[in-house]
């Protein structure tokens, strides 16, 4: 393969998605001589895992998210576009935007995934997921509202069905949402309100597999489900949920009547399958090469939740934050490799380090190889490892400080409800 010369055209990489692949990507090609170009819908990164957090009033929004232009500030080879993606003519190697079409000689696709309700996208009003700062803002304001509108409520059915929440997902993002919100009920609002009282609301986790938690090791799982009830949350699993309304939703034979129901149960993969006219599974992903390039096209890759990975086992590569950086990374070195003529690097292959989820107030699951942690242990390590992973010193500071007020004064600062 031939080097390029000084006076041939520079490389044109265009990454779609600035989430934590496609900014992994974007800082291994900080030394290339390339042209990168970051597409996003938002101006910002948002540090996913904690999003929970902010839709539970623990954290503000801007502790955990941070401008894409301020992250990739100094590296002078890369420009950001804020525009939706409409589609890709790989014809003639071009990104199709809704503001200018975006040339690229080398493509990363790493759009992420989005909500997914089996087909049922009518219940999506009355159950939103939570993706997005945007999500979150509109969690924290239903949650908090029930219990503004329970304090007014003139019959007890209606203080009933405005004090009852519903999460639907026993994943780690169910698990923590409903641990959080029963510190909210239990705690944090226990002697704000004169005419209810928020510790007898009614908090359900419905699961439709057989156990919470089931990337993880049963006896961690058992733990969280203790440790939930323990807080006073409803553990249901093998109840499938058929359906969701204004009034609430049916689970099993039951119907459960609320204003207040979180999806936190299925994730689907973005359209850049459809984009790029690629294989894929069942729920978007792109089957991707070893290399993580798409079929037939070497210079078109798909990395994270966009596409559908493997390990050293056969089993899928979870979707987790590590996961796509590694993957960027590597995406972003094969590149690097690719411009200059260096030897390429071998297939992609998933390194997994672990596994955390917390449940609330000095109580978390961890699974490091063989070492299972639980109770404050596992807490620490948990909240460690976030702030570790949180970008710059400013975030990780007032992310350490809000965990430590919350900690000693059982108080939520962010309790802001906005119009």
């Amino acid at each position: 393969m031939k080097k390029h010369s000084p006076a041939a055209k520079v490389p044109r990489v265009v990454i779609a998605g600035a989430g934590f692949g496609g900014l992994e990507a974007a800082k291994a090609l900080a030394r290339a001589p390339v042209e990168v170009t970051l597409l996003d819908t938002k101006n910002h990164h948002c540090f996913q895992p904690l999003l929970y957090q902010v839709a539970t009033a623990a954290l503000s929004p801007a502790d955990i998210a941070w401008p894409i232009r301020g992250i990739l500030r100094q590296q002078k080879n890369a420009r950001v576009f804020m525009t939706p993606i409409t589609g890709v003519d790989r014809a003639s190697r071009c990104v199709e935007t809704s503001g200018r079409p975006v040339p690229y000689d080398y493509l990363v696709l790493a759009t992420g995934a989005s909500h997914f309700y089996f087909r049922h996208d009518d219940w999506a009003p009355f159950a939103p997921g939570l993706k997005t700062l945007a999500d979150a803002a509109k969690i924290r304001a239903r949650i908090l509202l029930a219990f503004e509108r329970a304090e007014l409520a003139c019959d007890e059915a209606s203080r009933r069905r405005l004090l009852t929440f519903v999460i639907v997902g026993g994943g780690p993002t169910g698990v923590e949402m409903a641990g959080a919100i029963a510190e909210i009920a239990k705690q944090t609002l226990r002697r704000d309100f004169r005419n209810i009282d928020p510790a007898s609301s009614r908090i359900l986790l419905i699961e439709a597999g057989p156990r919470l938690l089931p990337s993880f090791p049963a006896d961690l799982a058992a733990y969280a489900e203790k440790a939930l009830c323990r807080m006073g949350v409803e553990v249901r699993t093998s109840e499938p949920v058929t359906a969701i309304d204004a009034e609430g939703l049916t689970a099993g034979k039951e119907h459960i009547e609320t204003e207040t129901a979180i999806w936190a149960a299925g994730v689907a993969a973005s359209s850049a399958a459809t984009w790029i006219g690629a294989p894929a599974d069942k729920s978007g992903r792109v089957k991707v090469n070893p290399d993580l390039s798409i079929p037939g096209d070497p210079n078109v890759f798909t990395i994270g939740d966009t596409a559908a990975v493997f390990d050293a086992s056969g089993g899928p590569v979870p979707g987790i934050a590590p996961a796509a950086k590694q993957m960027g990374r590597y995406v972003g070195r094969l590149i690097f490799a690719k411009v200059k003529g260096s030897r390429l690097p071998g297939p992609f292959v998933y390194r997994h380090y672990g596994d955390l989820a917390t449940i609330g107030r000095k109580a978390a699951i961890v699974r490091i190889g063989r070492l299972h942690l639980t109770g404050f242990p596992a807490w620490v390590f948990w909240s460690v490892a976030h702030i570790y992973f949180l970008i710059g010193v400013r975030n990780r500071l007032a992310v350490a400080l809000s965990w430590l007020w919350d900690y000693l004064t059982f108080q939520r600062g962010a309790r802001i409800i906005e119009d």
